[in-house]
């Protein structure tokens, strides 16, 4: 064969064997089912959705991510049980009279809060040890008389600057059940309070067991006064709390409680109607320091002298805050005497850590009473860094 039959053979040969790869490359022939549809994206297939497959088959949902929750610290009061057994305190705790009650607060600088009748008794049964990492209090022969709230709290602030943690406080109400005293004793038999208009008034009928079932009386005419839990509520702790002040409740009331089958009545409360024109809060402010250096921590001061027991309610507004930068606040109220009257003290303070250039600005104070809202600012200025700082 010359060269030309040899070409046109391999020719042929290439037509045959493209032919072949093609015939065995087509799609098979329809047998007159339809063929089962592929699931898109992010569907299950009919085995999967009925629960027949491994879990491990089924496409897993991938959680939002969440903010990591900060674990709660060791609690600050404890109550000794014995030597080398604590237990943490509730917000509330039923003894009986007689029993020795012991409290241990943790941290150092420890300062103690309590009924203050046991500091005035001439044999104390009040006893407060300070150790290095925790305070221990006593009281022995406890009496009904010494139902009341029991807290602790810590300060470890150098200077003004507060890290969180570091101002922690421990608090309990404890009931000491006697019998024979439903109520905590006192030595008023009668008891005149004023029934203003613009606060709430509180009748403190409180009692030595949370089991008591308490009523409110009017004495004239006789009647057992509606608590609805608007206008009245009642709390344990606390007594009787009227929110909004009337002139038809003024008169003489009293308590009732009941338990075990024993009946006894509270002091009488003489309640005369004050009509208070209403005025709201007027706030003052003041910073640690209208200057600050980059770094520096300073605080500010928010500060509103009203009634006693007054309750106020403080917002703040203050740069960055929409960045969610948690500042730390602290709040606290006194009694002070002014101008031969006495008025409540109420202060609130924001802690600022390490001053930058954001947080320089407007710090404003908003303080809240059932008057109504007053608000003051103060500005402070974050000097330029040192140069080659």
């Amino acid at each position: 064969m010359n060269a030309k039959a040899w070409a046109v053979l391999g020719c042929c040969l290439l037509l045959l064997i493209a032919a072949e790869c093609h015939k065995k490359g087509k799609p098979p022939k329809s047998t007159g089912k339809k063929a089962a549809k592929e699931p898109r994206g992010g569907e299950l297939k009919p085995l999967q959705a009925a629960g027949r497959l491994p879990a491990q088959a089924l496409p897993r949902h991938q959680p939002t991510a969440q903010p990591p929750v900060k674990a709660a610290g060791p609690p600050v009061l404890l109550r000794v049980l014995g030597p080398g057994r604590f237990q943490a305190v509730a917000e509330a705790l039923a003894l009986r009279a007689g029993d020795t009650l012991e409290l241990r607060c943790r941290g150092r600088a420890v300062r103690w809060s309590h009924p203050a009748h046991l500091e005035d008794e001439e044999r104390p049964r009040l006893r407060i040890k300070h150790f290095e990492k925790y305070s221990q209090m006593q009281v022995v022969n406890a009496t009904a008389a010494d139902t009341g709230q029991y807290s602790c709290w810590s300060f470890q602030c150098l200077d003004t600057r507060c890290q969180d943690g570091e101002d922690r406080t421990g608090k309990t109400f404890i009931f000491f059940a006697d019998p024979q005293e439903l109520f905590i004793p006192t030595e008023n038999y009668y008891e005149v309070l004023q029934l203003r208009a613009n606060r709430p008034t509180l009748l403190p009928c409180q009692v030595t067991s949370p089991l008591a079932r308490v009523t409110l009386h009017r004495e004239f005419p006789p009647e057992e006064v509606p608590v609805d839990g608007v206008n009245i509520s009642y709390d344990v702790q606390r007594g009787f709390m009227i929110h909004r002040s009337q002139p038809s409740y003024a008169g003489s009331l009293f308590c009732i409680a009941s338990l075990d089958g024993v009946r006894q009545i509270s002091t009488k409360y003489m309640l005369i109607y004050i009509n208070y024109p209403s005025s709201p809060p007027k706030p003052t402010v003041r910073a640690s320091a209208t200057a600050v250096q980059p770094g520096e921590s300073f605080n500010v001061t928010c500060t509103v002298l009203g009634e006693p027991e007054a309750s106020i309610t403080f917002t703040w507004a203050y740069p960055r805050q929409q960045l969610g930068r948690p500042p730390y606040v602290r709040e606290r109220a006194a009694l002070r005497r002014q101008g031969g009257q006495v008025r409540q003290e109420a202060e609130s303070t924001l802690y600022v850590d390490e001053a930058r250039a954001g947080t320089q600005g407007l710090y404003t104070c908003q303080a809240q009473t059932l008057e109504g809202a007053g608000s003051t600012s103060t500005r402070v200025r974050v000097l330029p860094a040192p140069a080659g700082a």
